[in-house]
């Protein structure tokens, strides 16, 4: 009877011992598959963000390469780009150029560069797809073109430890400054004109003297006007204003024609339609003609 008892004692010990156990080891497992998670949660976040900082450098690159492309047709035809967006569009979908492939594009379309990101993730055992993506490009300033990546992202880790769905918007900047004036290549017989931010804005004319007009002058500077034309206007030859709008004066000694009274702003310079006329400045070039408006922008007494 005494045997019998302790042999129950035993079980019970063996069972509550076995049961700890599994619990133990149910605890561990829970634990463990949370630390698991939590672990894998982190990598893909430190994934999503090394994705966003890429797109934005490819985007910018893509972006580059087409504009240097959309000036060299420029220049290639004589004539301007109809429609920069329609350019962009083709360039950065097809990798083509008036529906011819162009070398210096390969590698930068939308398909290259969401191809690219989904071998990244593949080597991280996550799925990346992209959805309705949408590229677009336009102007928030006078010194930079946006890029716009809008799509929708679906990340997924392959053993559905975590997951993302979002709509993802990327906006990549690239500046204008270095590019060569789209204006200049088409109004005048190979004088080129590179865009490059005046370092004298509001401070042309400091107490009459007009030293920092005279250096924007000479060292061919652009300013921002909204009577101007943007940079994305100048590639189509649209000379309107715009609030992104950039001139520069016209630089005479470099035409032969010397006797005009023409404004030397540029974008009336070269509008054949824009007959406004400038007056000569004290202290300044005889050439250096300008119209009263621009005299206000510039902090001149006409």
């Amino acid at each position: 009877m005494l045997k019998n008892k302790k042999s129950q004692i035993f079980s019970l010990i063996a069972i509550a011992i076995i049961m700890l156990l599994f619990v133990s080891y149910e605890v561990y497992s829970i634990i463990y598959e949370r630390a698991a998670i939590k672990t894998r949660i982190k990598t893909m976040d430190n994934f999503l963000f090394s994705l966003e900082q890429d797109l934005s450098r490819k985007l910018y690159i893509s972006g580059f390469r087409i504009i240097f492309l959309a000036e060299n047709e420029i220049t290639r035809t004589g004539n301007y780009i109809p429609s920069f967006q329609n350019f962009f569009e083709e360039a950065i979908s097809n990798g083509t150029i008036n529906g011819q492939v162009t070398e210096i594009l390969y590698g930068t379309t939308i398909q290259n560069i969401t191809e690219d990101i989904q071998e990244k993730a593949d080597k991280m055992s996550i799925i990346a797809n992209f959805t309705n993506v949408k590229v677009s490009v336009s102007q928030e300033d006078p010194w930079n073109l946006v890029i716009y990546f809008n799509a929708t992202l679906n990340l997924t880790d392959k053993r559905n430890l975590a997951g993302w769905y979002k709509n993802e918007t990327i906006k990549s900047f690239v500046s204008i400054e270095g590019f060569e004036d789209p204006l200049y290549l088409i109004s005048t017989s190979g004088i080129a004109r590179k865009i490059y931010r005046t370092p004298y804005e509001g401070n042309y004319v400091n107490e009459g003297d007009k030293t920092n007009l005279s250096s924007h002058l000479e060292n061919k500077y652009y300013a921002n006007n909204t009577d101007a034309p943007s940079f994305i206007h100048r590639i189509e030859g649209n000379l309107q204003a715009n609030p992104n709008g950039i001139e520069t004066f016209v630089y005479i000694p470099e035409f032969s024609a010397m006797g005009f009274s023409k404004s030397i702003v540029d974008h009336i310079y070269f509008n054949l339609a824009d007959n406004t006329q400038g007056s000569t400045i004290l202290d300044m070039p005889s050439w250096f003609k300008i119209d009263t408006n621009h005299c206000l922008r510039y902090q001149l007494t006409c």
